[in-house]
């Protein structure tokens, strides 16, 4: 393994820093929950939540925090993600690849839109508000 400097070591801190800032839930009004189970992790949930790290980091969303859980029971749909903010259904997504992390990340959380083709659970629609 090659030798880091010293420039490249703190940009790495500042980093992980910011992984570590976007799991801690105190003062967030927005949640990412990733289905971590064993097979969501086998089909790709680890990758998944990377890119919600990344896109979130690139948008600089300091108000959304990314936590980890076992399965959702949506194993034919894995990777799964739920989303929770306010204003908006809470949404479990499946079929969650890197590239649909951050279409969730630009469409449902900056821009309040709902990726129907990926939508797995939602409340029923006489709960959900049409707007």
């Amino acid at each position: 393994m090659a030798k880091m400097s010293l420039e490249e070591l703190k940009k790495l801190r500042d980093k992980k820093r910011r992984e570590l800032d976007t799991r801690e839930t105190e003062g967030k009004s927005i949640q990412i929950i990733v289905g971590m189970g064993t097979s969501g992790i086998a089909a790709g949930a680890k990758e998944t939540l990377n890119a919600f790290l990344d896109e979130l980091d690139t948008h600089d969303l300091e108000s959304v925090t990314v936590r980890q859980t076992g399965s959702m029971g949506l194993d034919h749909a894995e990777p799964t993600v739920e989303v929770r903010m306010p204003d908006m259904p809470t949404v479990i997504y499946g079929k969650v690849d890197e590239k649909v992390a951050r279409t969730i990340v630009r469409e449902h959380v900056m821009a309040k839109r709902l990726l129907e083709d990926h939508i797995y659970d939602r409340p029923a629609p006489d709960i959900v508000e049409e707007g």
